[in-house]
């Protein structure tokens, strides 16, 4: 059922956004006949504001004591909705490329999912499907490098690529927690690219960008007393955000 509730949800937030973006792209590109904001692109900076939608989740390598233990059955990760509000700093290198830093927060919580096996009812008390949420409020230092387009009119698709740096605001590492907790590390560095559409108005830029963000270390603080916490050896940060950018 929450399955199902997730899923119809998804599907309202995909049509909102899909009818926002035609609405945006054919006043934009059919409607309008004059070049707006030209000065724009001779700018060496420029600054803004950004407000995204994030779908997050962990990826997860078991611990080979996993295959060796017959309590837990499965452990997966899960997905997540999740809200980043940031800040937009933007260098003019070129005609095609930019440097643009964009740090925020992100306000996200991600499951963990396990299963847990019937014969062993003394062990767990929680049930035998059981969902362990990490919830975490990430201040997020991206550093990315675009490429853009020529313009055409008041629109401009560019792709981008670059690292990031995190840190978990409501890490639970140094907690003391109980034995059903998975604790995570504070910082987290990672790679991330994506593409994006500019789309020109008279007094502001608005640029719709999908955006994939991967973790590259191990964020599992592992403790083999905890139950849930030992049959998962490494655990990284995975992200999808869908970024709609007010840029000055």
């Amino acid at each position: 059922m929450l399955y199902l509730q997730w899923t119809k949800a998804q599907r309202r937030r995909n049509c909102f956004l899909a009818l926002c973006l035609l609405l945006i792209f054919s006043d934009s590109v059919f409607a309008q006949k004059e070049i707006y904001r030209e000065e724009q692109d001779n700018k060496l900076y420029y600054f803004g504001l950004s407000l995204s939608a994030v779908r997050s989740r962990f990826q997860i390598e078991h611990d080979p004591s996993f295959l060796q233990q017959d309590s837990i059955l499965v452990a997966e990760p899960g997905n997540a909705p999740g809200l980043s509000l940031r800040l937009v700093a933007a260098l003019n290198l070129t005609h095609r490329f930019e440097l643009r830093f964009n740090p925020g927060l992100i306000f996200t919580d991600r499951p963990i999912l396990y299963k847990l096996n019937p014969n062993y009812p003394g062990d767990f008390d929680q049930g035998f499907n059981v969902k362990k949420s990490v919830e975490s409020i990430v201040t997020t230092f991206p550093l990315d490098l675009k490429f853009k387009s020529d313009r055409i009119g008041n629109f401009r698709v560019y792709m981008l690529g670059g690292v990031k740096a995190d840190i978990d605001l409501a890490s639970n590492a140094k907690k003391r927690k109980a034995d059903d907790q998975v604790k995570i590390g504070k910082y987290s560095y990672g790679v991330e690219g994506g593409i994006g559409f500019n789309f020109y108005r008279k007094s502001v830029t608005i640029s719709p960008e999908l955006k994939i963000s991967n973790g590259l270390n191990n964020l599992h603080d592992r403790n083999p007393n905890l139950s849930f916490s030992r049959v998962i050896d490494r655990i990284q940060s995975r992200m999808i955000i869908f970024t709609i950018h007010l840029e000055g």
